[in-house]
């Protein structure tokens, strides 16, 4: 957790330092582009892009009747892919509305380690989610060809990837808060718009009921963990 926090910050902080040095360099330029498409009341779009998948878990410290104790991490993040559509709506000069239905293909590993012993055992946990992003757009006055914006929002979510018999199983429903930011570039006939989106799931997605397991000793990995929630980190351009 501790590394993706700095790649986190590292990924924020180039971020920032480009939407900082975007309208510097804008003030330089005269001619500004497309200079009312941002007053159309409804339009479209598409994304691409990458993310991380994570989850925070909590140990419950649950002893066996054999005297194991199992801890749960995930030690290492994978890259994922993932591909939307935009639609967006004009509210006023600074603010609009986004509906931003995506769908992600990735995966999280989780590791189970016996305290006091070499003992462990992996869980590869592939995700295919259907997310339903409802959200606000506030931007900054636009500086010629560029525009920062926040963004803020819910993003219900839908795992529609098979899993049995996993070591741990998580829930197909969840829903996700979302803070973001981004700015638009505006190009001779669209607008590129780069964006880093962070995703906090809001509930426990840990299924700790496993009927499905064919070994009843794996359960001991279930019980190991006393909550889980879904941790999302999102890179996307869109094209406007």
């Amino acid at each position: 957790m501790l590394r993706l926090l700095e790649n986190l910050k590292k990924i924020y902080c180039i971020l920032l330092l480009l939407c900082a040095v975007a309208p510097m360099w804008a003030q330089r330029q005269k001619l500004q582009r497309m200079p009312y498409i941002d007053q159309r009341r409804i339009h479209f779009g598409f994304s691409v892009g990458t993310h991380i998948q994570d989850l925070a878990l909590r140990n419950s410290g649950f002893i066996t009747d054999d005297g194991e104790t199992w801890y749960a991490e995930v030690p290492s993040f994978s890259p994922g892919f993932n591909v939307g559509l935009v639609s967006d709506l004009y509210i006023c000069k600074y603010l609009n509305a986004r509906f931003t239905p995506t769908l992600l293909f990735g995966n999280k590993v989780v590791e189970f380690r016996e305290e006091g012993s070499d003992a462990r055992r992996t869980s590869d946990i592939k995700s295919t989610y259907i997310m339903l992003p409802i959200s606000l757009k506030y931007s900054a006055k636009r500086l010629n060809n560029y525009c920062p914006y926040l963004l803020l929002g819910v993003a219900p979510t839908l795992d529609i990837s098979k899993k049995k018999k996993e070591l741990l199983h998580l829930n197909t429903y969840d829903t996700y808060l979302e803070v973001g930011i981004g700015c638009d570039i505006y190009l001779p006939f669209f607008k590129l718009i780069p964006e880093l989106k962070f995703c906090f799931g809001l509930g426990d997605v840990v299924r700790h009921k496993r009927n499905d397991l064919t070994d009843p000793l794996d359960i001991k990995f279930t019980q190991a963990v006393n909550k889980g929630l879904s941790r999302l980190v999102v890179l996307s351009l869109y094209f406007e």
